[in-house]
């Protein structure tokens, strides 16, 4: 947290948990002076929150007794986390209730926020599709992505400055058609000026985002995810990997995450092999997904891959004839890493 609202928050949640606490703490645990400490003070105090001050050597500030919160009071982001959760949860599957429940608490959320960010996570919950992740989550400014989705919901366009995957950066002004959260990641995708055509673009990467005046029409039948996926598909990366396994298309795709690869049927082998296909700007997490399927596989595509599988096979090895007492040979790096096999848009 950085704004001093955000920083003024926080000060409220640590005197709601009891007790006195110092000057020099709650400076600490906010990272900033003492004398920003007693200005937020008498922030909270303008706002009827009754704040005590403590005198002496083990003075400092606290709660009257017997205060309480407002049922709730949060940051923008604290918002977004607890409406995203909800509702992409229950997209996803994974909260257990029922859809009026989840339904009946976002509401309950949305009524006590104030009417400004109320309206602007409204905007973001009617344009955003979610689809399964599978890498680690990259965060885009919080108003950056509130700001793209009101103007999807309003049809505004936007000025961005953009960075690609490159390091190359870039103006642009963008017809925001929808905006799309896949794998850890969020993309907001539409018309181009700079390319002339429909583009998808890496909200992480977005510098500025500036609403326009004016208004534009989505094209009938637009479907937003799909677009994204398929705008994935075609990102070239510098490895197309080309795998015959002997085992069935449900066998893999029980052990492979959505999006990672594809798998076909080969109806040339009797039934009993399918060939996968993926592709990777790196090579080195490859073995380890292949280990992981358990199956015997002939390896077709690209030749360096075989020397990637020998060498895991060599460190797996090593770590499997090690004694177990910490003097072993291996410095304990697998050389495997996480599998970021995703695009460069």
């Amino acid at each position: 947290m950085t704004r001093p609202t955000a920083r003024v928050l926080a000060l409220l949640e640590i005197l709601q948990s009891g007790g006195t606490r110092t000057v020099a703490e709650l400076a600490a645990r906010l990272d900033v002076d003492e004398r920003t400490v007693r200005r937020y003070v008498g922030h909270l105090i303008d706002l009827d929150v009754p704040v005590r001050s403590v005198r002496g050597r083990y003075g400092g500030y606290r709660l009257a007794p017997g205060y309480r919160m407002p049922p709730l009071m949060l940051t923008d982001e604290e918002a977004l986390a607890v409406l995203l959760g909800l509702v992409a949860g229950r997209r996803a599957g994974l909260v257990t209730t029922t859809v009026a429940a989840a339904e009946s608490a976002a509401a309950k959320v949305r009524r006590v926020l104030p009417e400004a960010l109320g309206r602007r996570l409204d905007a973001l919950l009617s344009t955003a599709d979610f689809t399964a992740a599978a890498r680690p989550v990259a965060t885009p400014e919080t108003g950056v992505l509130l700001l793209l989705a009101e103007a999807a919901r309003d049809r505004r366009p936007v000025a961005l400055g953009y960075t690609s995957w490159n390091g190359r950066p870039s103006e642009r002004v963008l017809h925001p058609y929808g905006i799309v959260a896949h794998s850890g990641r969020w993309y907001v995708t539409g018309a181009d000026s700079a390319a002339g055509e429909v583009r998808t673009f890496r909200l992480d990467r977005i510098r500025t985002a500036t609403a326009l005046p004016g208004t534009f029409e989505v094209p009938t039948g637009f479907d937003p995810a799909a677009q994204v996926l398929s705008g994935l598909a075609r990102v070239p990366y510098r490895h197309d990997v080309s795998v015959r396994v002997r085992g069935t298309a449900e066998q893999i795709r029980a052990r492979l995450p959505a999006g990672v690869a594809t798998v076909r049927e080969l109806d040339d082998d009797g039934g009993d092999w399918v060939r996968l296909r993926l592709r990777a700007e790196r090579l080195e997490w490859v073995p380890s997904v292949l280990a992981w399927l358990d199956l015997p596989f002939v390896i077709e595509s690209p030749q360096a891959l075989r020397d990637e599988v020998r060498a895991l096979s060599r460190r797996l090895a090593q770590y499997a004839d090690a004694d177990g007492d910490g003097d072993g040979e291996g410095d304990g790096e697998t050389g495997v890493e996480g599998g970021d096999s995703g695009g460069r848009i």
